[in-house]
Formats: structure tokens, sequence, C-alpha cells
């Protein structure tokens, strides 16, 4: 008798899309997890709906890997079901992870989001000032339903229990193809745990020989005002380079491409506040003790929460801007 294949899931909430391509990514080696595993669920790239997934029985599944932010009440429906129907819940990428680049949205209230939407964009025409229900009315089979905005994003974790997290903005072939291999192994690790190494970036960044014991800066630049030295580090160039607060395993593609990390895989386990660890490597770099000049330092870092929490707000200690 052939032995039934372990089934997994894929899907995708807030997010870009770039994570259901990443695991495409893997090239070849895909075909070697396709043979391993029946997907049964993958509605970007094979046709399931919903309720393939309702009428399994729970834990049917062996693990969903689920990438994207939590902003709807359908993403949240979702979650919830495939948590339900999956022994293991993979929370994949930086923004089921740590809430992503859509988490930057917290910084605002929902209504001004939809007032900056529908109302105030330039390419916007409303001049019956029309909002989105969740109730757009009956046509006659039934009552017709949008999901709902919510407030704030949310990370997966703050919904759903989690079991593992593979990170990345996408996660990266290297760690993706470790992350499959220990999830279809005989022993799985700890729950809760993130599937890369646990160790700063700077660990494995191919110019840690160039970083000098004690870098004292002046300003700090962005990419596109200097000419930036392909072998130096790039912290003592006085580029904010995320590395020191930001998790090892991606290789550092982003420093081989001449660009400074921007902390995409989140913080290495014993950080708990990935923004506040960056904050705090940035500010002891400053050479000053002078009030006024080290204000115009740090002035020149422009938008501290969308370079310091780009990838991480809502599952930081800030997590969403609070009112005055």
């Amino acid at each position: 008798m052939t032995q039934e294949k372990p089934k997994v899931a894929f899907y995708w909430c807030a997010s870009c899309g770039g994570c259901e391509e990443a695991v495409v990514d893997i090239a070849e080696e895909i075909l070697d997890v396709v043979a391993a595993v029946d997907i049964v669920f993958w509605p970007v790239a094979l046709d399931f709906k919903r309720n393939d997934v309702e009428k399994m029985p729970d834990g049917a599944i062996l693990a969903t890997f689920l990438n994207g932010a939590i902003r709807t009440s359908e993403q949240e429906e979702m979650a919830r079901l495939l948590r339900r129907k999956s022994k293991l819940l993979v929370a994949f990428g930086s923004c089921s992870h740590l809430g992503g680049i859509p988490g930057l949205a917290n910084l605002f209230t929902r209504d001004s989001i939809l007032q900056a939407v529908y109302f105030e964009a330039a390419t916007t025409e409303n001049p019956e000032h029309v909002l989105p229900g969740s109730v757009c009315g009956n046509n006659g089979h039934g009552e017709l339903t949008l999901p709902h905005f919510s407030e704030q994003v949310r990370t997966l974790d703050q919904v759903v229990e989690v079991d593992y997290y593979v990170p990345g903005c996408p996660p990266l072939p290297n760690i993706i193809t470790r992350a499959v291999a220990t999830l279809l192994g005989e022993h799985l690790p700890e729950k809760g745990r993130v599937l890369a190494p646990d160790d700063a970036l700077c660990t494995e960044c191919p110019r840690k020989d160039s970083k000098p014991e004690k870098i004292s800066l002046k300003s700090f630049k962005r990419p596109q005002e200097i000419l930036i030295n392909e072998t130096e580090c790039l912290l003592a160039q006085g580029l904010l380079c995320m590395g020191p607060a930001t998790r090892a395993g991606c290789e550092a593609p982003c420093v081989n491409g001449n660009m400074p990390c921007t902390g995409c895989c989140g913080a290495p386990g014993r950080v708990r506040d990935q923004g506040a660890k960056a904050l705090s490597a940035i500010a002891s770099l400053v050479d000053s003790r002078d009030q006024e000049e080290m204000d115009a330092v740090l002035a020149s870092i422009p938008d501290p929460a969308g370079t310091f929490y780009r990838y991480s707000l809502p599952g930081s200690l800030l997590n969403h801007r609070r009112a005055l």
C-alpha cells in the first residue's frame, strides 16, 4: 500500500505576494517538495476554494504556511480556519511573523487611511464621498458583504497560536528549503522557534572583518548620497544598516548587493524589540557629547519609525500610534 503523503497548504493574507513567488524561487528543489507532500490548498496557484478546507477534518493538514499580516475580517476567519485544520501553523515571511510593511499602517488610524484613499488621493474622484461598507445590499439570493477593514494590522500570532516562523521579506530559498526539511523530519524543534540561525546578521556579513573596533559618526547618509565602498562595513560608512539588530540566515543578499540591511528577518531571539535594539546600536555610534550636535546627527535619519520598525511595528513594544 502506498503511504499517504503529508498534506500542506499555503495562504496569502495582507502582503505583497512576494512570499508566494518565493516558494517558486526555490527552483528545481520545488520538485522535491512537490514529490514529498500533497498540496491541498494554494488558491493563488491552484483551483482551491474555502469550502474545500472547511470539509476537511480538523488537523487533516500537516502544515499550513500562511504569509501576510491580518488586517481584514476575512483574513482573520481564514487564519482561524487554517489553524483548526492544521497540525502545524507556520508564519511564513515578515508580514505574518512581525507585521511587515503593511504594519506601518499602524502609524495611522483606520479612519485617516480611508479618508486618504477614498477622498484625498490625487487620482480619486468621489464627489459623493462614498466609503465601502461591510454590507453592500441584497442581490435576491442573499446579503452581499465585504470584509471588515480592522482598526489595526496584527501579526499572525496576535490572532491564533503559531507553531513556527519562517523569516524574511520574502524568505530566501535556503531558509525555505531548510524549514521544509525541518518540518518533514522526524524530530521537530520546540514550538515557537524561528526556523533560522539565532545570531545577528553581522556574524555572517561578508564585510565583518572590515568593521572597526570603534565607529564614530558625525552624520548618517542615505545610499543615494554617497558612493558606497563595496568592501567596507556599511555602518562605518555612515549608512543605517540594521545588521546588528537583525537575525542571520539570509546570507546577507542586500549587503552583497552593496546596500544596507533593512531588517526583514526580525531580531534574534534574545532581543525583545528590534527597533529599540537598532536605535540603541545606532545612537552609540554618534561621536558627540554636545546636545545640539547630537540632535543634528539624529535628525539626519529620515523616517525613524519606518527605518527602525520597517517590518516589525505590529509585533513591537510600540505596536501602533497612540492618541495624544
